[in-house]
């Protein structure tokens, strides 16, 4: 089911860790964003914008999760579209002999063999710097970052004050540094700081996982997720409630937090800083 959240933007949730897909309604068609999850969800969607006479005139993953980078032959042909990281690594995923393994393998179990393989990743990469979704529809901005994945990326809505925030300003999963990367904590304060520059025109936020919120629950997701950052790079326990989440189904949440802990006292133990200075405040 598509739920409208503003003007021309609709949102389908997955029964599957509260997936949001989000549809956006342009002059020759719609620009679908993280679709999934499961083969009958994407039939769905693409049944719904059939009965409303909406074709998908394009797609665009935030990131390279295998959760927003999949397709259904149901949505057409159109371009699928990825920051020019986000794409490359995909790609590089998709050079695997054993990738559906390799994907396979990090698929929630209520999932398992429902998810479609045959067109995951399959992206067109924006060269690097491009500032705007290329399609016939309202000025959607690129907000490129580092925080989660590599070429992870929000948009902006900017005619419907919109921001859909890839896997970040959730209100039930925690701050998912990628701990690969060489300064996680410093790139995931970076991207909160994306988000300070445009929240004063946003009065929707879209995560990829969790409730759609409107202006106030930005600004407060926001300082959520810096709070729980800054904690992880003073060196101290976070103190967030999304990590003990009483909601079923969510427990897992807390496995992520601890091993995130962990990884991070083991940066610290090699010699690898956790980024910054010593101590820092929330500012």
């Amino acid at each position: 089911m598509l739920t409208q959240v503003a003007d021309g933007v609709l949102v389908h949730e997955s029964d599957c860790i509260q997936s949001n897909a989000v549809i956006v309604k342009g002059d020759g068609g719609v620009l679908l964003i993280d679709p999934g999850i499961t083969a009958d969800e994407l039939r769905s969607i693409a049944d719904d914008l059939r009965e409303l006479g909406l074709p998908v005139a394009a797609g665009f993953s935030t990131h390279p999760d295998w959760d927003h980078v999949l397709w259904h032959p149901t949505l057409g042909d159109a371009p699928r579209y990825g920051t020019a990281r986000c794409a490359a690594s995909i790609g590089d995923l998709l050079s695997n002999a054993d990738w559906e393994d390799q994907v396979a393998e990090a698929l929630p179990p209520e999932v398992a063999g429902e998810v479609p393989m045959g067109l995951l990743g399959l992206l067109t990469g924006l060269p690097a710097g491009t500032e705007l979704i290329p399609w016939e529809g309202p000025r959607t901005r690129i907000i490129e970052h580092h925080a989660h994945a590599p070429g992870h990326a929000a948009l902006f809505i900017e005619e419907r004050g919109v921001l859909v925030a890839g896997d970040m300003l959730s209100d039930v999963l925690i701050p998912m540094p990628d701990l690969q990367a060489a300064n996680p904590l410093d790139d995931y304060l970076a991207a909160l700081r994306l988000f300070d520059g445009v929240a004063a025109h946003v009065d929707v936020v879209v995560p990829g996982h969790g409730s759609v919120g409107g202006a106030h629950e930005l600004r407060a997701r926001i300082d959520q997720d810096r709070a729980y950052v800054v904690a992880l790079r003073n060196g101290d326990v976070p103190r967030d409630a999304r990590i003990d989440s009483p909601k079923p189904g969510w427990e897992w949440v807390s496995y992520v937090h601890e091993g995130q802990l962990e990884r991070l006292a083991e940066m610290r133990r090699g010699g690898r800083p956790a980024d910054g200075p010593e101590k820092v405040e929330l500012t």
